[in-house]
């Protein structure tokens, strides 16, 4: 039977005989894809990459609606959730036998192979939307750290005072225009570099957030912050005091989602041994660092400001000096999005570029690559259709980043909308179907009272989100210079 090839990703315009049953080869693996070379070290920079995002910088705001009890309970919790429906998602990579079975290469793959039907389609639109939600945060917060170092300077040179009021618009057209060159990498496993330099980065500017805030702590010689978290009074009421605790929910989810790409790494890890084996070892090392991260980063930026933790722990008008240190940050920040975009971003690319060549298989301009030569090295190969289709992709988050450039109520409505249905409903769903867990059973019911707890959280973040998106278009005007 013949079936089309892809290499990693990225569908090519020829045919090959299906080699699942012929073992692996020197040059190809069981499937008759070229050799995976991934490991643990690039699977966690992956990860890394993915989880150490532009969530880190709201995780003081968020502790700081919460307080010193429930924040980082909350966090802890949120981090043992996350690698605990990933270790079950990971072993979906393969039908049946976990060495020799299938491989399912995408999440959707994974969810078409153990639950069928109509969750398929609804396990698409989730976590394509998810992705695109996520190119539009990451574009917003990349441009809010541009701007950050524009206005670090110009307090630096006339005082903090002055209001250097500037538009992020032009930094989100300059982050749109490098996406559109970096988009035309063709597909997911070439990227390794590109996530190694981002992992580096998010340690980057997690440090130095980190270190301002114990500098800040040392300055001022006391720990800020309460119990309970920010107090009810003049500028809070109560309803926006819950409002804020519910979106601060959603703010941590999504500064530790990553599961909606997870069956895309382990598609790029060698073996043997067995991709899960590596992919589990992977998660439990970079869930440990990213949460050691969060801790610190959040507990420490609250500690330095109390209830007036900014929404941006590097941009938020919390830290002004040293500025020179500020600037690197916000670099560090700018480069860490540029990778962490593709990489979110790669699975949805292959996903419409797979289907176009299914639905149009005869057509030129979706199949066929043109080689152009580059001088010591191998000719690259452009293909029109992914020139163009993902060039719209990236204008069209960048438009309606410009639109709405509301870093902490974008990030809340992310975290809330992927949270339950990607990180937890369909892994414990595909793991009930996988292991054929009775109905009714103690692991069962256990699987599902962790699934509705998860599903009560995302309602409640998503709930919190959207006010604080309602409250803030009541003052704001598109395109508009913003203090």
């Amino acid at each position: 039977m013949g079936e089309s090839t892809f290499s990693g990703n990225h569908p090519t315009n020829h045919f090959s005989i299906d080699v699942q049953t012929q073992g692996a080869s020197k040059c190809f693996d069981d499937d008759g894809r070229l050799k995976r070379t991934g490991n643990f070290w690039t699977a966690s920079a992956h990860i890394i990459t993915a989880v150490i995002g532009s969530g880190v910088l709201s995780l003081a705001w968020a502790i700081g609606q919460l307080g010193w009890i429930a924040g980082p309970a909350v966090m802890l919790l949120f981090s043992f959730v996350i690698y605990y429906t990933s270790a079950l998602l990971t072993d979906c990579y393969r039908s049946g036998d976990p060495v020799t079975g299938k491989r399912n290469y995408t999440y959707m793959d994974a969810v078409r192979a153990n639950l069928g039907g109509v969750k398929v389609k609804i396990c698409g639109v989730i976590q394509y939307l998810n992705l695109f939600g996520v190119a539009i945060g990451y574009t917003i917060a990349a441009s809010i750290s541009m701007l950050a170092i524009r206005r670090t300077n110009c307090f630096h040179e006339k005082g903090q005072k002055n209001p250097c009021n500037m538009s992020s618009n032009p930094y989100m057209i300059i982050f749109g225009i490098s996406e559109i060159l970096l988009s035309q990498i063709p597909d997911f496993d070439q990227l390794w570099w590109l996530s190694i330099v981002a992992a580096i980065m998010s340690f980057t500017y997690s440090s130095i957030g980190l270190g301002l805030g114990i500098a800040k702590v040392v300055e001022t010689g006391t720990f800020k912050g309460s119990l309970t978290g920010i107090s009810i009074g003049p500028e809070v009421t109560e309803m926006q005091k819950i409002w804020r605790s519910f979106q601060a929910l959603g703010d941590i989810a999504f500064a530790y989602s990553y599961s909606i790409i997870l069956i895309e790494i382990q598609d790029t890890i060698k073996s043997p041994p067995s991709e899960s084996k590596t992919m589990k070892k992977a998660t439990v090392f970079s869930v440990a660092v990213t949460t050691a991260f969060y801790m610190l980063c959040g507990c420490m930026g609250y500690a330095a400001f109390g209830d007036n933790a900014p929404g941006n722990l590097l941009t938020g008008k919390g830290f002004y000096n040293p500025f020179w240190l500020l600037d690197i940050a916000n670099a560090a920040i700018v480069i860490h999005l540029v990778g962490a975009y593709q990489v979110f971003c790669q699975p949805l690319f292959a996903f419409v570029e797979k289907s176009a060549t299914k639905r149009w298989p005869k057509s030129d301009f979706i199949t066929k690559d043109i080689p152009i030569p580059i001088p010591g090295c191998r000719p690259y190969r452009l293909n029109l259709f992914r020139l163009v289709w993902r060039s719209i992709f990236v204008v069209l988050t960048t438009v309606i980043s410009m639109l709405l450039p509301f870093f902490n109520d974008v990030v809340g409505i992310l975290g809330a909308f992927g949270f339950w249905p990607l990180t937890v409903y369909f892994p414990v769903e595909m793991y009930i179907a996988q292991k054929k867990i009775p109905k009714w059973s103690t692991r069962w019911i256990c699987l599902q009272i962790l699934s509705m707890s998860c599903l009560i959280i995302s309602l409640a973040a998503a709930a919190g989100s959207i006010a604080g998106v309602t409250h803030d278009l009541k003052t704001y005007k598109p395109f508009k210079s913003s203090a």
